[in-house]
């Protein structure tokens, strides 16, 4: 480890700050043959000495420079990757309100108060993130959807209801739909489903380019490739220092690495699984329902799909819990006749041959909520890991409480993310 020399007010905290390394994704996400997915970035930065540090350029850190920035704090950002090419490149861009594991089941994990909560934000974070999106004029295809949640092997009729009125009862909105309903209004085939508003999706490169764009407009400063190998916390902030011998110091440092976590977050709450996703040309024939809304089936493994404004059919699915299988070339091939067979099954649409297909290392939790808190063992030093089916807000929520930790007022839902 990097021998780091700063004036010390109390002994450090001191840590092998390597992050996991992983793949991100296999073959070529969709988005990468988008423009405006680039961001600005220099090899040294102007000074030694910030409020905050940030290291990662996916989604999760854009959201954060963008909060700490309107704050006016000096904002440094690290990767050791050039920025916007890690897994936010493989992302759906799905932007779901809808937790992944159900209301009614989330309250008897963690209790009614807590789920309830858990929802009533992730609905806040979806209106959240689209009002930013247009208030600082993106262009990154932000259109708010919404979203249909189909019965399947996992919830049946009942437990369709069931959800549906503990919804109610948390003050989200909806509307359940039986069987005839379902199928004179979608012509979709199932026992029942769930309609709701206050979800939506975007293209995720640009939406994190364009916020790091933002960001650096207010003078955040990106900086590539930077690999974070150390770190100590002392009382008046932290030291960093990287792989090519940088030493950098901040008040504060927000590790924002996605699936590639400090070794101190590893826990039984979560794991690493695999995820498969395609493209399909553009134009596709399709229902005209379609367009504005976003489909997922309560179902194991599930499929999800949705529309881009060019008319391309979005969809995934088929996870398996292990996290290396995405590499494997044979499952590629299989999981992708799989997603398209369920597509046409669901509802008609004929995929064909894709245009694109990947495939990526994804995270999920016990109680599908992320992890936003401090390392164990330090408090200057946070940690956002957006697991889960709606990572992009949980992105949100992450930048929302960690630069309201930062400028010491506290989020009241904080305690809903912490470590665990």
């Amino acid at each position: 480890m990097c021998n780091i020399e700063v004036p010390l007010t109390a002994a450090p905290s001191r840590s092998d700050a390597d992050t996991r390394k992983r793949r991100l994704h296999a073959d070529r996400p969709f988005w990468a043959a988008t423009p405006h997915i680039s961001a600005k970035h220099d090899r040294q930065p102007p000074q030694k000495d910030w409020d905050v540090i940030i290291v990662g350029t996916g989604i999760s850190g854009a959201l954060m420079a963008e909060a700490l920035t309107r704050a006016k704090l000096r904002v440094l950002i690290l990767d050791r990757r050039t920025p916007v090419r890690g897994s936010s490149l493989a992302s759906t861009a799905m932007i779901q309100h809808e937790i992944d594991i159900p209301l009614h089941q989330l309250a008897r994990q963690i209790g009614l108060d807590k789920a309830e909560r858990a929802w009533r934000r992730s609905v806040r974070a979806v209106d959240d993130l689209v009002a930013l999106a247009k208030g600082l004029k993106l262009k990154c295809q932000m259109q708010p959807k919404q979203a249909l949640y189909l019965t399947g092997n996992e919830m049946g009729q009942r437990a369709m209801q069931v959800e549906m009125e503990a919804r109610t009862a948390a003050g989200i909105a909806g509307e359940y739909l039986n069987a005839a309903d379902l199928r004179a209004r979608f012509g979709i085939d199932r026992t029942g489903a769930i309609l709701s508003s206050a979800s939506a999706s975007a293209n995720p490169p640009q939406l994190t380019a364009g916020l790091l764009a933002v960001a650096q407009a207010r003078g955040a400063t990106v900086v590539s490739p930077a690999e974070v190998t150390d770190m100590a916390e002392m009382a008046g902030g932290v030291a960093l220092a990287t792989r090519r011998g940088q030493i950098f110091t901040a008040r504060h440092v927000v590790f924002c690495t996605g699936y590639e976590f400090l070794p101190q977050m590893q826990s039984r709450a979560h794991r690493i699984i695999s995820t498969w996703a395609l493209a399909s040309d553009p134009g596709m024939a399709r229902p005209g329902w379609l367009d504005d809304m976003l489909v997922w089936e309560a179902a194991e493994p599930y499929l999800y799909f949705r529309t881009t404004p060019d008319g391309r059919i979005i969809a995934g699915g088929e996870d398996e819990g292990d996290a290396e299988a995405f590499k494997d070339p044979a499952k590629m091939t299989a999981n992708m006749a799989r997603i398209a067979a369920k597509l046409e099954q669901v509802c008609g649409i004929r995929i064909g041959t894709p245009a694109y297909t990947w495939a990526a290392p994804f995270g999920n939790t016990t109680d599908g909520l992320p992890i936003i808190d401090a390392v164990p063992g330090m408090e200057r030093v946070f940690s956002v890991m957006g697991f889960g089916g709606n990572g992009i807000t949980y992105s949100m929520i992450a930048a929302q409480i960690i630069a309201a930790r930062i400028a010491g007022k506290p989020d009241a839902d904080a305690d809903l993310f912490a470590f665990r």
